[in-house]
């Protein structure tokens, strides 16, 4: 009678979670996230290859208008956009959760120790983006590279507070994807510290791979530092710092010279 009940009521039989089932959850959760965006990123960067001019030619915008000349609804889509692409987020909280884990506390996205996450994220962020910037333009000049246009917003007032929200979404989407769940997931699933490593890597270059091959190189660079620190320091924390941080100064940096400094390319 009481399983009976417990039948009737909704009850769940204990769940096992074998590897056949992490794996197809991994693949499940980069589908609906930044694994779809490696394939949209090749797709994009087909279409670019096949596309009259050089590389350098063409644009690849980062942050544009969904409404032109409707900034209410501009702003309403911007913010939309921003909210469901945290989504994955969320899920990959739940699914840590339900192997017995204390969420995303399980891979170090949490606020235990936000000082030295800050400080952290700080110098990794110095160091990455001197260094990326002059790659980005040397390959640019080669012609290996789109004109990366981190934002083509309206002048509204609220185009910087979007700017900063679309960097930090960004950067929380993808370290907790692509470093903490993915590493966690395939180190359940077997997979060698190295071969792991070079996985995350690739699918950061892969969903960037849209601005041309130095995205793809120099964002897969910035993978293995970002894999080999979060293996040191056993935290997301300071690599979202690091990707925020990298991405404000892009969007606002972009916002603010764009057209005032020589050494800035345009469209």
């Amino acid at each position: 009678m009481q399983v009976e009940a417990e039948r009737m009521a909704g009850a769940l039989p204990e769940e096992r979670i074998t590897r056949r089932v992490l794996r197809s959850e991994a693949l499940l959760v980069l589908a609906l996230s930044l694994g779809a965006s490696a394939l949209s990123s090749l797709i994009s960067f087909v279409g670019s290859l096949t596309k009259p001019g050089t590389l350098k030619e063409q644009a690849a915008t980062l942050n544009s208008s969904y409404a032109p000349g409707r900034p209410w609804l501009d702003l309403a889509w911007q913010l939309f956009g921003i909210a469901t692409a945290l989504v994955p987020v969320a899920l990959v909280a739940h699914l840590l959760m339900r192997e017995g884990a204390v969420g995303l506390r399980a891979i170090g996205f949490d606020r235990r120790r936000p000082w030295p996450d800050l400080g952290r994220g700080a110098l990794v962020a110095a160091g990455i983006g001197s260094a990326g910037l002059a790659f980005y333009l040397a390959v640019r000049a080669a012609g290996a590279n789109l004109t990366v246009v981190p934002e083509a917003l309206p002048d509204v007032w609220w185009k910087y507070p979007v700017l900063v929200l679309s960097a930090l979404q960004n950067a929380v989407l993808e370290e907790v994807v692509v470093v903490g769940y993915l590493l966690r997931r395939l180190g359940q699933l077997g997979w060698t510290p190295m071969v792991a490593l070079a996985a995350s890597s690739v699918l950061r270059g892969s969903y960037h791979l849209y601005q041309g091959i130095g995205g793809f190189v120099g964002n897969m660079v910035m993978g293995v530092v970002f894999v080999l620190l979060y293996r040191r320091w056993g935290r997301v924390a300071p690599l979202v710092v690091a990707h925020a941080l990298l991405d404000i100064v892009a969007f606002v940096g972009y916002a603010l010279l764009a057209g005032k400094a020589g050494w800035l390319p345009v469209v």
